[in-house]
C-alpha cells in the first residue's frame, strides 16, 4: 500500500469525526466542513514527516484546533452567525435544548471553547488537551473551570450536570478542590 493510499484510507475514516468536532468548535456546518478540509490538507502535506502512525490522530486533532484558533483570529466582517432563525419555528424540545446549548458554547472565547470540546466531547485528559493546545495543564484546568462556570450560569446547573432525582447538587468549591488537588 502506498503512502497516498494510506492517507486516503485515513482521511475517509477520520473525516466525519473532524467535521463533528469542528462544528462544536465553530457552530456552523459550512465552516466546520472548511476547517476539516483544511486540516486534512495540512495533514496530507505533513504525511511523510509524521514518524509514528499511531500519532496521526493526535496530529490531526491538534491541526484542527490550531486551524480553528487561527480562523477565529481573522477579522470577519461578513455574516453574523446565530443559532436562531429570524422567525420562530415550531421545534421539538430536544432541538430547542440543543440550540440553547450550542448558543451557550458559542459564547465562550475560542480557547475556552476548544478546551470544553476537547475535554468533554473528545473525552481527552487534561494532559492531552494541554499537549494539543500547547499550554500547561494548569491553564487547561483554569480555562475549563471558567468555561464551565460560564456555561452553568447561562444554562443552569441541571443542564450541565444531570443527576438522579433526590440527589442534591454538588457544591462548586468541592469540584474545584478535586481538580486542583
Amino acid at each position: 500500500m502506498t503512502s497516498a493510499d494510506e492517507f486516503v484510507e485515513f482521511a475517509e475514516a477520520i473525516s466525519p469525526r473532524l467535521r463533528r468536532t469542528a462544528f462544536l468548535l465553530c457552530g456552523d456546518w459550512h465552516t466546520a466542513e472548511d476547517l476539516a478540509q483544511t486540516t486534512l490538507e495540512k495533514v496530507f502535506v505533513s504525511w511523510r514527516r509524521i514518524r509514528r502512525q499511531n500519532a496521526v490522530h493526535a496530529y490531526a486533532r491538534r491541526t484542527l484546533v490550531n486551524t480553528y484558533l487561527a480562523y477565529k483570529r481573522l477579522k470577519h466582517t461578513g455574516e453574523l452567525l446565530t443559532g436562531w432563525f429570524p422567525e420562530p419555528l415550531v421545534q421539538a424540545p430536544e432541538v430547542e435544548e440543543r440550540m440553547i446549548v450550542l448558543d451557550a458554547l458559542a459564547s465562550l472565547p475560542p480557547r475556552s471553547r476548544a478546551v470544553v470540546v476537547l475535554r468533554y466531547w473528545e473525552d481527552l485528559s487534561v494532559e492531552q488537551v494541554a499537549d494539543t493546545l500547547g499550554c500547561s495543564t494548569g491553564n487547561v484546568k483554569s480555562l475549563s473551570a471558567h468555561a464551565l462556570d460560564k456555561l452553568r450560569a447561562m444554562l443552569g446547573e441541571a443542564m450541565i450536570e444531570p443527576r438522579p432525582p433526590g440527589r442534591p447538587p454538588r457544591e462548586n468549591h468541592q469540584s474545584r478542590d478535586a481538580c486542583n488537588g
